[in-house]
C-alpha cells in the first residue's frame, strides 16, 4: 500500500508538471489568435484590391491570347513575303510592257495626226 502512495504522489506531480508545461505552452494562443483576427480584418480589402487586380489582368491576358490566336505565326509572315516580293517583280514587269504598249500607241497616234 505504501509502495501504491509513493506511485500515486509521482504520477500526481507528473500530470501537474505536464499541467503547468501545457498552461506554459498555449498562453500566448489567445493573444495570437485575437492578433491573427485583427490582422486578417486589417488586410481583407488589400487582399480584395489584389484579387481584383489579378482578375483584370487574367481578362486582358485572355484577350491578348484571343487575339494572338488569329495573327499569322512566322512561317505565314515569310510566305507573305516572298508572295510580296513575286507580285513586285510581276508589277515591275507590267509596268514595262504598258510603257512599250504606250510608245507603241503614240508612235501610231503620231503617225495617223500625220496622216
Amino acid at each position: 500500500m505504501d509502495q501504491l502512495k509513493d506511485w500515486l504522489g509521482f504520477v500526481a506531480l507528473v500530470i501537474s508538471i505536464g499541467g503547468t508545461f501545457y498552461a506554459w505552452l498555449t498562453a500566448g494562443s489567445k493573444t495570437n489568435a485575437t492578433e491573427l483576427t485583427n490582422f486578417k480584418r486589417q488586410h481583407t480589402d488589400k487582399v480584395e484590391a489584389i484579387e481584383t487586380a489579378l482578375d483584370a489582368h487574367d481578362r486582358r491576358i485572355q484577350t491578348v491570347e484571343t487575339e494572338m490566336k488569329h495573327l499569322p505565326d512566322k512561317d505565314s509572315v515569310v510566305e507573305l513575303k516572298l508572295a510580296m516580293s513575286d507580285l513586285k517583280g510581276t508589277v515591275g514587269r507590267l509596268d514595262e510592257s504598258l510603257n512599250s504598249v504606250q510608245r507603241t500607241v503614240l508612235r501610231i497616234d503620231d503617225w495617223l495626226r500625220a496622216k
